[in-house]
């Protein structure tokens, strides 16, 4: 039996994954433990941020053959939706210069050239869904010019705050990734109410493709 660890930043993006199913065990993170789809599922909140992601993919990422992530982002470009995250960067990874912040693979040596800065996840199996890469970070993008900005320089079109985090836990532990991810605001100055009215549908339209996919393996 694959064992599967899902994670998910918020208690409504967690919710919406196989709502009503499995046993609860409200721990240092609140876990919820059900089988679907013949797949042995551990589904984790893990709380906002890089630190917290990466705390809890370790922590139950360690003994689970695949890790997924399923919830909302912002956008930087990308259409509403959900889509597939192929790849991943952590935006806030780097060294400073004078006038210049340089971006490198998080947990390489910030130093010298900078390399590919982006975590690849698993092959789609073929969910369908759309193909993105998302910019993660620690701070909440509500700004037309920052958003601007990381879709010139790393080619993002989706902005979170984890998955990032969560692929290269992924990376180092040596285990397949995969995100969905649902569009809830621009990352402009209407962001903050635009993710409140737009999480619980959002996160519902990532978990039924998160579900989906599962189904597929």
């Amino acid at each position: 039996m694959t064992r599967i660890l899902l994670l998910a930043a918020l208690p409504e993006e967690s919710d919406a994954l196989f709502p009503g199913e499995g046993v609860r065990d409200d721990g240092a993170f609140a876990v919820r433990r059900l089988v679907a789809h013949g797949h042995d599922l551990v589904i984790a909140t893990c709380g906002l941020g890089k630190v917290n992601a990466a705390l809890a993919a370790g922590l139950f990422g360690a003994d689970a053959d695949l890790l997924l992530m399923s919830g909302t982002c912002g956008s930087v470009g990308a259409a509403p939706g959900a889509y597939w995250l192929a790849e991943a960067v952590q935006h806030d990874y780097g060294a400073a210069h004078p006038g210049l912040f340089r971006r490198y693979r998080a947990g390489a040596w910030p130093m010298g050239e900078p390399g590919e800065v982006h975590f690849t996840a698993m092959g789609d199996p073929g969910l369908g869904l759309p193909h993105a890469r998302i910019a993660s970070g620690d701070s909440f993008i509500a700004c037309p010019d920052a958003a601007s900005g990381l879709a010139r320089d790393l080619g993002a079109t989706l902005v979170d705050m984890e998955v990032g985090a969560v692929a290269q836990v992924a990376a180092r532990l040596g285990k397949p990734w995969a995100a969905v991810k649902a569009v809830t605001d621009d990352a402009d100055d209407a962001s903050g109410h635009d993710f409140q009215s737009n999480l619980v549908r959002a996160a519902r339209a990532a978990a039924c493709e998160i579900e989906k996919l599962i189904g597929l393996f």
